[in-house]
């Protein structure tokens, strides 16, 4: 029984030690990164989406008002900046911070998203949920389908505004990872990112009712577009139960980096979420920078069984000619100096005659940490016929003819 249980700990630690991908899996925190004040916290890629730095990435917690980018992007979307929103009862009396709209007023949308992006207006934002759902029902519905085809699996949205909510679902939450993707498809994906960009860098707007009545002037409460260089965007939030939270996004350069804070303290702490941004901005500019990982592949002819003899002989090998689809110059991929790309080639031993041209015969794949970055397909450059007795009959006819 003790060599049984000797061998099965063997197989196990076998087994786990060479489990795909985790490798890499687990790895320590940078010593510059070790005093965030974020109980979840993540630096990503914009272009790749790649998650560079995680801490607690994947815990669920609520998100506050960094809810609103998602209100915002689907407004763009599904809406018309000309709009003509009507306030209703369940907007006008929705708790501060708000524009103190009133019921039965009218407003061009475009305007309320000012008003939801740069001051955070929760009535706005239920407003403009109504207005583009039906229902704030409805919206969040909207809301956590378009969460769920951009990847985010673990974010549930209740209100559109972020404040403090549960339905039998769940609780208004989402993670760092998460928040980070939203962001990435506002400020890169969207064919709407341009105006969101435009909205989210406005440092003033002022505007009216429709009736001209009353005037609102909204400042821009993103304090991060004036603290580094290539800031580029992002969206502050509080609850009691999120605490501090914050997604922002900076360029530099041809980098692109999210950032991405939940549950980053609570009152007196309103400035440490802008000190985990900026170390997180710093350390990404500081240790990822692009370069070309592309590899040049020597591809050697593929044998074809029963295939048609190279030349056209009666006899002899076939075989038929390899290229990579669609292979680039270059590739350049964001990698930190201690990161390293591998590629392996996998290419079929033979093919059956006939080939077409463009078969797939193989692919070329790029690991990071154990993880597939990228693949080419391998195909056939050619076309190879097949070394039927038809074939051979009229080739032997054919040669016997030019004789006389």
């Amino acid at each position: 029984m003790r060599k049984i249980s000797v061998v099965i700990a063997a197989a196990i630690l076998l087994s786990v030690w060479f489990l795909p991908g985790k490798a890499n899996a687990v790895e320590e925190t940078p010593e510059e990164l070790t005093d965030l004040y974020a109980r979840s916290a993540v630096l990503m890629d914009a272009e790749s989406g790649r998650v560079l730095f995680g801490k607690e990435a994947d815990a669920v917690r609520p998100m506050a008002s960094t809810t609103k980018i998602m209100t915002c992007i689907l407004a763009l979307e599904k809406g018309n900046p000309e709009d003509s929103v009507k306030v209703s009862e369940l907007a006008a009396r929705q708790p501060k911070v708000n524009l103190g709209m009133r019921a039965s007023e009218t407003y061009r949308l475009e305007d309320l998203l000012y008003s939801l992006m740069l001051e955070s207006h929760n009535d706005t934002a239920v407003a403009v949920a109504e207005h583009i759902g039906g229902s704030v029902e409805e919206f969040a519905r909207m809301m956590n389908e378009k969460a769920r085809e951009i990847g985010c699996r673990h974010t549930h949205y209740i209100t559109p505004n972020g404040l403090d909510a549960q339905d039998e679902e769940g609780v208004h939450s989402t993670t760092a990872a998460d928040l980070a993707s939203v962001m990435k498809y506002c400020i890169r994906d969207s064919e709407k990112k341009e105006e969101f960009l435009k909205i989210t860098q406005t440092q003033t707007h002022t505007f009216s009712d429709e009736t001209g009545a009353r005037s609102f002037t909204c400042s821009n409460h993103n304090a991060f577009l004036g603290m580094m260089d290539g800031a580029l965007s992002g969206k502050t939030g509080f609850t009691g139960d999120a605490g501090y939270c914050y997604v922002g996004a900076l360029r530099r350069d041809d980098r692109t980096f999210i950032v991405a804070l939940l549950a980053c303290g609570w009152p007196n702490n309103k400035s440490y979420k802008w000190s985990d941004t900026k170390k997180l901005m710093n350390y990404g500019l500081e240790h990822y920078h692009y370069q070309n990982v592309w590899q040049e592949t020597e591809l050697s002819d593929l044998p074809v069984t029963k295939g048609i003899p190279d030349g056209g002989a009666l006899s002899g090998k076939s075989t038929v000619g390899l290229e990579i689809r669609d292979a680039p110059e270059k590739w350049n991929v964001l990698l930190s100096d201690s990161e390293t790309v591998t590629r392996s080639v996998e290419v079929e031993e033979q093919e059956h005659a006939p080939v077409k041209k463009g078969k797939e015969a193989g692919r070329i794949l790029y690991r990071l940490n154990g993880e597939i970055i990228g693949e080419w397909k391998i195909v056939t450059s050619h076309f190879a016929g097949l070394r039927s007795w038809k074939w051979c009959w009229k080739n032997i006819a054919d040669r016997f003819f030019l004789q006389f």
